[in-house]
């Protein structure tokens, strides 16, 4: 049988629709169109695929499993892997990783590896009710610093050899940057949860709202009996530009932004922590993060939404069909500008009160594309005399993340790089403080969700080995 040159298309909601509402834009593989993307599948004998996964699953045997429509095989398979199939098969970047190796991808579209890792999760969900088995106790307890895919990850694997892990949360819900970062409409809360339970059915232990570096230190954890500590507390500290006008009401961090509406549910009528909502909004930056807040400005009833990135199309560091879904939903990309000041309004009810100012207009400069910077990319150059005045009344800033200086400030041992990730050992994840080990975007500043669990991986192996000696 000829291989079909064209992957099967994801089914997805019509835009007019999906821009006023917030359930998941696409709506995954039928068990037929999952093995007809399986069998496009050429079994390769070396498998790049598998070198281009940062959590290494065997994905030609995964997929050989769908041929034969034995998706739980396929799910049990890709299981001894990842901790979240469901969720990566969402969010992870397979077109710069595993579907960029695939050897079909030289001649023609590469396997929707995603669309079908996250069709057998689904499938499992949906169809297996059986809760994983706890193991016995090994009679080591390791202790977990952040619940998102770094730690999930971390403390799955750790307790599948039978450790007794337990995972303190800083917020009110576990799931870290899955619940508070990502909308939705691309990875509904209610996946997070049911791996979390898979997790919690293995044994572990998660305590929320326990900051630590202020409920608890990473001393006091120690002291407490457990034998090493995994810090995976993400990057949730927000950059910003530095311009004049940021501190005007209407003015929001990505993250703040995105949390306030994924996980304190501001969209809702009268809510305790009430978001702005309707006008015309410009979100500031260029990725992931930046286009998941867009498409959520414009569910929550913007009038008008821009997306400002100071480069042009080709260098816009998000995923080729969040872009393509933002467009299609009719966000605006006004590319090669850069905001160079946020223009606003004093309360009229006290007009001496600058602190009540609100945003008025965004002052943005043209840019064009010179040498290439550090990176190879073509670093962005301003056009002198082009200021121009964008009509917006809310600006969401999406420049990027670093991590929260809490814990390192309150650890003796830590040796943290400038921009405040924690110094590590890469093959181990081990720090610069005894029985302490670190991973995911607490080292790294913000990545993907699967770089983070691949961290995760690395720690628990590192732990294990020193534990079971």
């Amino acid at each position: 049988m000829p291989i079909d040159p064209k992957r099967n298309e994801m089914p997805t909601q019509e835009p007019q629709i999906r821009a006023k509402n917030f359930s998941e834009v696409s709506l995954g593989y039928t068990e037929e169109l999952a093995v007809l993307e399986a069998n496009r599948c050429l079994n390769c004998k070396n498998a790049p695929c598998v070198n281009g996964c940062p959590v290494s699953i065997n994905i030609p045997q995964f997929i050989s499993y769908i041929k034969e429509k034995d998706f739980e095989g396929a799910y049990l398979e890709i299981s001894k892997s990842s901790a979240l199939p469901a969720v990566c098969g969402r969010v992870c970047p397979q077109e710069l990783q595993c579907e960029n190796k695939c050897t079909l991808g030289i001649k023609f579209e590469p396997v929707a590896i995603g669309r079908l890792e996250r069709f057998v999760a689904d499938w499992h969900n949906e169809n297996t009710t059986k809760a994983p088995e706890k193991p016995n106790s090994n009679g080591h307890k390791v202790c977990v610093v952040g619940s998102g895919p770094s730690g999930l990850t971390c403390a799955g694997d750790l307790a599948r050899k039978g450790y007794e892990v337990t995972i303190y949360e800083a917020l009110h819900t576990a799931g870290g940057v899955l619940v508070y970062g990502i909308p939705e409409f691309r990875l509904p809360k209610s996946i997070v949860a049911k791996e979390i339970d898979s997790l919690k059915a293995l044994g572990v232990n998660i305590e929320t709202n326990v900051v630590i570096g202020k409920t608890l230190t990473v001393d006091e954890l120690l002291e407490m009996g457990y034998e090493a500590v995994y810090i995976a507390s993400g990057a949730g500290l927000p950059n910003f530009m530095n311009i004049p006008g940021e501190s005007l009401k209407g003015v929001y961090s990505a993250n703040e932004f995105l949390t306030r509406s994924n996980l304190m549910k501001s969209y809702q009528d009268n809510p305790t922590t009430p978001i702005m909502k309707g006008g015309k909004v410009a979100v500031v930056g260029g990725g992931n993060v930046a286009m998941d807040a867009a498409r959520t400005a414009l569910r929550l009833g913007a009038e008008k939404v821009y997306v400002v990135y100071r480069r042009s199309m080709d260098e816009l560091p998000a995923r080729k069909e969040e872009v393509e879904h933002a467009i299609e939903e009719g966000i605006e990309f006004k590319l090669l500008n850069n905001p160079v000041e946020i223009l606003g309004y004093n309360n009229p009810d006290d007009p001496k009160d600058s602190k009540n100012g609100f945003v008025s207009g965004m002052k943005c400069i043209k840019m064009e594309l010179g040498e290439p910077d550090e990176r190879g990319r073509r670093r962005p150059v301003e056009v002198a005399g082009s200021e121009f005045v964008l009509d917006v009344d809310t600006v969401i800033i999406s420049i990027g993340t670093s991590p929260n200086p809490l814990i390192t400030s309150t650890t003796d041992g830590l040796e943290v790089t400038k921009k405040g990730g924690i110094v590590t050992d890469e093959e181990t994840g081990k720090t610069t403080r005894p029985l302490v080990y670190a991973g995911g975007d607490a080292v790294t500043g913000a990545a993907t969700v699967i770089s983070a669990m691949g961290a995760g991986k690395t720690a628990a192996k590192a732990i294990d080995e020193m534990l079971s000696k």
